[in-house]
């Protein structure tokens, strides 16, 4: 039943994370204001199908499982899911305060990686149970020349630079911080695309080519409507989550 139970987690904390790229897509980053983790009409917010309120509803039923993992079946990787969630939801107060203006963008980047943490952990859970080296896939996924968190964590400053209403402009000659880490990411994503070739994993590189592409939409849908670039930033998180599963699933 755990199992099961780890694989519903892992996917409340997927939908989560592509619930953020819809706020992102289409302008609801400050929605709530920076109030953090609820505002008192949070529940009728939802239900007027706001995907801020909705994504911050979806991380709570992500920590009510991974407590009662803690509880059920306290272990290495359960503690380890537990703890990304909390750092999950810390650094998503810290994401608003990025988005007003008042925090360093680094927190967002931050922000992402531990949201990906937990769904990594608790697919990990279900695919290989309890007693998995959790670490393992933690150390593939920043060992050069991997760089997989350090594109997640790129995409993540972007997106705190931009602060949801910023063009990215031509990054081909770069004039402000802002096209700079534009780059890194891209950069970062290209090094990743060669690992997996050398790698010979095939499947992870195919959803790897998609994810690039949509990210290209994203650097277009960015300098037509800043505000509103659309519904690219939610599939770019949704092909982003396919990969780690798929590394996931090849590596482990």
């Amino acid at each position: 039943m755990l199992k099961e139970i780890s694989l519903l987690a892992s996917i409340f904390a997927g939908i989560t994370i592509v619930l953020g790229g819809i706020v992102e897509g289409y302008g609801y980053g400050l929605s709530l204001g920076t109030n953090w983790p609820y505002t008192r009409d949070i529940l009728q917010t939802a239900a007027k199908k706001d995907p801020e309120a909705i994504h911050r509803i979806s991380a709570s039923i992500v920590g009510l499982i991974s407590l009662a993992f803690l509880i059920l079946r306290f272990s290495v990787v359960s503690l380890v899911g537990f703890l990304g969630v909390v750092a999950t939801a810390l650094l998503g107060m810290a994401t608003l305060y990025v988005l007003a203006g008042k925090l360093p963008s680094f927190f967002q980047g931050l922000h992402d990686i531990a949201a990906y943490s937990v769904f990594a952990t608790y697919f990990v859970i279900f695919l290989k149970g309890f007693d998995v080296n959790i670490l393992h896939f933690f150390i593939y996924a920043v060992l050069p020349p991997h760089f997989l968190y350090f594109v997640i964590f790129m995409g993540g400053v972007v997106t705190g630079m931009r602060k949801m209403k910023f063009q990215i402009g031509d990054v081909r000659k770069p004039k402000n911080w802002l096209q700079g880490a534009w780059l890194i990411h891209a950069v970062l994503a290209a090094i990743f695309v060669i690992a997996l070739v050398i790698e010979a994993l095939w499947i992870p590189l195919l959803l790897t080519i998609a994810e690039v592409t949509v990210g290209l939409l994203v650097y277009v849908g960015s300098n037509k409507n800043p505000v509103k670039p659309g519904i690219s930033v939610g599939l770019h998180q949704l092909f982003s989550l396919l990969i780690v599963a798929s590394l996931i699933y090849y590596t482990l």
